[in-house]
């Protein structure tokens, strides 16, 4: 196992005024054993800045260190790692066992030493019955085990993970995702783990990297992010409905954008009036978008406030008005120019 550290991290495509850069000075410090999740939109840079630890992309600028090695010029064969991929990669003429053996073949392990760690991983995967199965005889959990099963083998210092519950259905994302969570904790390998889903996200970090436009918007515990969002992005894409960020909020400052989770929004006899629009029913809790339109520091909005209510309450009926109340010490500020949180308002 390895600590890895990020020193001002840059990538670019192209040279002098032509040249695209897509990761902007990402600094991090991932201690040893570690499981830490890279999360953000399409197009954000996690699985570019995974590759660049991988040693599959070149970095333009910065220091990659895997332990006390400097991983810059490094080959990915020599930085000790091992990768888990979207699409699983396994070989389909070969056997489960046989994919999981075949780095080690490759690498002139003895016969005896291969055995003992195929057979180690399987039983930590559950994969013993199958290891005679070819790709194709298998659902596509068992396809994504097998390909966990293969980096296992390696016994690598890092697990890198690129996206790869992404081709399984819903009951057998949440299914892997305690797998993982399982493995993590038998093996305590340090892990990057690359994903869109914020689920995925919070349910798997020890940390977690938000990123945005190639640049690191927030690293913290899913905790520290989803109760002190460090910027609007933050708070508007960690959380399922987002955090309610309102531009004229009553009380508050000009240039100043309060922000309220739908959970932190009490029905209350006044408070802020909202003119509910739709309820939407989701089993053990309801969601209530109303349209408020009021005045505030920087003059008169008419905004969409999203109300998290449990599904005991009777919702309104479409049109009515909604008084609700933020809760106490869950109001949170950010600058309107920049985005950052604010502090002390």
């Amino acid at each position: 196992m390895a600590s890895i550290e990020l020193k001002n991290v840059i990538k670019r495509y192209g040279s002098g005024k032509t040249a695209n850069q897509v990761i902007h000075g990402v600094n991090a410090q991932i201690k040893d054993g570690e499981f830490i999740v890279i999360v953000g939109p399409s197009g954000c840079g996690k699985s570019t800045l995974l590759r660049m630890v991988a040693g599959l992309e070149e970095i333009s600028g910065g220091e990659i260190s895997i332990g006390p090695r400097v991983v810059n010029n490094l080959e990915p064969a020599e930085r000790d790692i091992a990768m888990v991929f979207q699409n699983y990669a396994l070989y389909p003429h070969m056997n489960v066992f046989d994919n999981m053996a075949y780095g080690l073949k490759i690498a002139k392990v003895s016969e005896a030493d291969i055995k003992t760690r195929v057979d180690k991983a399987a039983g930590i995967l559950e994969l013993g019955p199958f290891l005679k199965r070819k790709p194709r005889e298998l659902s596509g959990g068992q396809r994504q085990r097998v390909a966990m099963g293969r980096a296992i083998v390696r016994q690598p210092q890092v697990f890198l993970f690129d996206e790869p519950l992404s081709n399984l259905d819903a009951k057998l994302r949440a299914q892997t995702r305690l797998e993982i969570q399982k493995l993590h904790r038998e093996l305590g390998i340090t892990s990057l783990f690359v994903t869109h889903d914020q689920v995925e996200a919070m349910t798997l970090a020890q940390r977690m990297i938000v990123m945005n436009f190639g640049r690191m918007e927030q690293f913290g515990t899913p905790e520290e992010v989803y109760t002190r969002p460090a910027t609007t992005f933050v708070a508007s894409f960690i959380g399922s409905p987002p955090m309610n960020l309102l531009k004229h909020a009553p009380a508050a400052q000009a240039g100043v954008i309060t922000g309220v989770r739908p959970e932190h929004l009490d029905i209350t006899p006044g408070g802020w009036g909202l003119k509910v629009e739709a309820v939407e029913m989701l089993g053990a809790e309801r969601l209530i978008y109303g349209r408020w339109t009021h005045a505030g520091a920087d003059g008169k909005s008419n905004e969409t406030v999203i109300v998290r209510t449990e599904e005991s309450y009777a919702p309104p009926a479409l049109g009515a008005t909604l008084f609700v109340t933020p809760r106490a010490g869950r109001i949170h500020h950010f600058d309107a120019g920049t985005g950052q949180r604010l502090e002390n308002l």
